[in-house]
């Protein structure tokens, strides 16, 4: 009886030990690792490496975004989704990013036209959502000397508050940040992940030889709130059509949208600061303060 009521109290205070580990850590663990030993790999490369693994993901995660709002079906409206995000993307990579951008304008309202009703607007959407952060990573890239390195800075902050917003938030528990669109997170897994993802931005600026840990923390957490507001948007998606994940094609994760939706918005956002501070070098503009 009082082994019984132990286990309890534990399973309470600790969230059940490591029986209370999820069952899919180990998969998850392992296509992360995959994922990311790839995506630096082609970050290192170069250009036409990186280029064409973003481009392969764009054309995926087009197939998903139709997948949740539509359904599985390949139609009109999905083919011009994936026409327009390719040529996009090949366009960044050759250096004609804008070129890229107004494509995609034209594209989403070609999507508009041609898809069937009452989920137009919804397939228009897509094809922003994911050519933009597409065309974005693919301008940071290819940019300037310091692209390779604006590239890790981004996946180094969006990674480092996944892992620490899961860990503190398992740890710490606590009140749910939003209990009605995600219920696992909190906002002690939140706020750790920000907090973590400015002392690795603070560090890569030494990293780097930036001379400007404040300005790179502050950029950390501003990419990090962002990050994880794409986390959100994307399980608002999948709930509004009642999908669990966006595929089934990364174990233990599902599909590359639930794996990409904060690099979504933390490349889009990384690019508009970019943009704004120095579009002729996006990647030191990004990185250095001065």
């Amino acid at each position: 009886m009082k082994e019984k009521r132990l286990g309890e109290v534990m399973h309470s205070v600790g969230g059940g030990g490591p029986a209370a580990l999820p069952k899919d850590l180990l998969p998850r663990a392992l296509s992360s690792g995959v994922l990311a030993a790839v995506a630096l790999a082609a970050t290192w490369v170069g250009d036409v490496f990186f280029t064409a693994l973003v481009l392969s993901i764009g054309l995926i995660m087009s197939w998903e975004w139709s997948r949740i709002v539509k359904g599985g079906a390949i139609d009109t409206a999905l083919v011009v989704h994936g026409a327009v995000v390719g040529v996009a993307v090949v366009l960044a990579g050759i250096g004609k990013p804008y070129w890229g951008v107004g494509l995609m304008l034209v594209g989403s309202a070609l999507v508009a036209l041609v898809a069937a009703r009452p989920r137009a607007s919804m397939s228009a959407l897509g094809v922003l959502y994911v050519g933009l952060p597409a065309i974005s990573l693919v301008w940071l890239r290819g940019g300037d000397a310091h692209g390779a390195a604006a590239i890790l800075f981004i996946f180094a902050i969006v990674w480092t508050t996944d892992i620490f917003a899961y860990v503190c938030g398992r740890m710490i528990g606590g009140p749910k940040l939003w209990p009605a669109l995600s219920p696992r997170k909190t906002w002690a897994g939140t706020l750790g992940g920000v907090l973590f993802a400015a002392l690795a931005g603070a560090a890569l600026a030494t990293l780097l030889g930036t001379a400007a840990p404040v300005w790179l923390a502050g950029v950390a957490i501003g990419l990090s709130i962002v990050a994880q507001i794409g986390d959100f948007a994307e399980s608002a998606l999948k709930r509004a059509y009642s999908v669990k994940d966006a595929s089934s094609l990364i174990p233990g994760h599902g599909g590359f949208m639930d794996r990409m939706d904060g690099v979504v918005t933390a490349a889009t956002a990384a690019a508009l600061l970019a943009l704004v501070r120095g579009a002729q070098t996006p990647g030191y503009s990004l990185l250095y303060w001065s």
